[in-house]
């Protein structure tokens, strides 16, 4: 088969990262063209990565319109991924789709009953499934080794630094869709179980003295059918002295074990006379000039996908239920922690 040609929607920090895999390291993908709403951030990424003048785009849709263009990546905030997808598969174009796949249900639904009809390939990125410790996680459980997977607890909290600084959009989205996201997706995929009902509670204050309106923390708790529960909690407001931007493990407790996973250490701890710091190296890392880790397994097992004319890993409906527990534990949230039903 001839090298899959993508489109790059979205060229901020993740969009940056996609581009760089699938323009130089998967022998089997190009990158055609670019796009992104910002000109002047266009101009500062294509210029980085010597894209052509006549490959970029401000409007993405403009980019839908080539035939040289076989699949794209949708790298926009999670705000704006619904209308972004659905073009795309209108358009004949297979999807890689930044997490969350949406901020709504319904969008979700939308984007599911779209992919049934064009038989598109749809992969959401929930590139912690490829971590080989998640993994091996999800094989243990699998084999029956902690027995019944019965409680989890996911923690994810980042620095202030993430939504002051580093996004520019978290007043349009929270903690809860841009921390909770992968490991709402891993619990349910360990549980093997479909969520139910969820109850949340925010806090908003440190954030909106900030002119951020958002969220500072979100904690919920999701019922499953199989009768297991889960903790979900998210915060963005650690002090910037916290050695490393995210705080974060996923725990499952069984009726014959339990499984702790931490990614705060990341098996590497460095001190220097400015900081002492966790350096980040499993969902991706540069070694002897290729980018390796699971950020990449993801990239390419969609690929695969294509080739093979092979079912994505993480599909359409996954991020759609996916999407239905964030959405239900911001809702109670929003509600003081009114009983959500999942459907």
């Amino acid at each position: 088969m001839d090298k899959i040609r993508f489109g790059i929607i979205g060229l901020g920090i993740m969009g940056q990262n996609y581009l760089k895999i699938y323009r130089t390291q998967n022998h089997m993908t190009q990158v055609t063209a670019v796009a992104n709403q910002s000109a002047e951030r266009l101009k500062v990424v294509a210029d980085k990565f010597q894209i052509p003048d006549k490959d970029r785009y401000t409007d993405y849709r403009k980019l839908l319109e080539r035939r040289d263009v076989d699949a794209v990546v949708v790298a926009t905030p999670d705000f704006a991924h619904t209308t972004v997808v659905l073009d795309s598969l209108l358009a004949g174009k297979h999807v890689l789709v930044e997490k969350p796949m949406t901020i709504s249900t319904k969008d979700a639904d939308q984007i599911v009953d779209a992919v049934n009809r064009t038989r598109l390939k749809l992969q959401v990125s929930y590139n912690h499934r490829w971590l080989p410790s998640y993994h091996e996680a999800k094989i243990q459980i699998q084999n029956g080794a902690i027995g019944k997977p019965m409680m989890a607890y996911a923690r994810k909290n980042d620095t202030i630094y993430v939504p002051t600084e580093m996004i520019k959009w978290s007043s349009k989205t929270n903690s809860t869709f841009f921390l909770s996201a992968h490991d709402v997706d891993l619990v349910r995929w360990y549980f093997g179980s479909e969520p139910v009902e969820a109850r949340g509670y925010g806090i908003k204050e440190v954030l909106v003295k900030r002119g951020i309106d958002t969220y500072d923390l979100i904690q919920g708790q999701v019922k499953f059918k199989n009768g297991s529960f889960a903790t979900f909690e998210s915060g963005w407001i650690y002090p910037n002295t916290f050695p490393t931007i995210v705080d974060s493990f996923v725990e499952v407790v069984g009726s014959a074990g339990h499984i702790h996973l931490d990614r705060k250490y990341e098996s590497m701890e460095m001190s220097t006379e400015q900081a002492f710091t966790y350096p980040k190296t499993f969902l991706d890392s540069t070694i002897f000039g290729r980018v390796r880790g699971s950020f990449i397994a993801c990239l390419d097992s969609f690929v695969d996908s294509i080739v093979n004319d092979s079912k994505p890993v993480v599909g359409a409906y996954d991020g759609r239920q996916v999407t239905a527990i964030l959405e239900a534990i911001v809702k109670s949230a929003d509600n003081n922690g009114e009983t959500i039903k999942i459907s």
